[in-house]
């Protein structure tokens, strides 16, 4: 089964959520999506930046599922 990563970013102080952002990539594994999860998730909130993150108390959460099953 193929599992696709979602990364969702939002700021406590709002109370709001982006859209969320379902990567093309696929995994083979839970296990191998959530490390996928874990580092994306540490690269975006240093790209977003200590000053950002502070002031909008923004925090990164994500989610593996597998693809929905096409129906026939």
């Amino acid at each position: 089964m193929k599992i696709f990563l979602t990364l969702l970013i939002c700021s406590a102080t709002s109370g709001t959520c982006l859209p969320p952002y379902t990567y093309e990539e696929s995994y083979s594994s839970s296990y191998n999506c959530m490390m996928a999860g874990y580092n994306k998730a540490l690269a975006k909130t240093i790209e977003i930046g200590r000053d950002n993150i502070n002031k909008h108390k923004i925090f990164v959460k994500f989610i593996c599922r597998g693809a929905p099953k096409l129906e026939t």
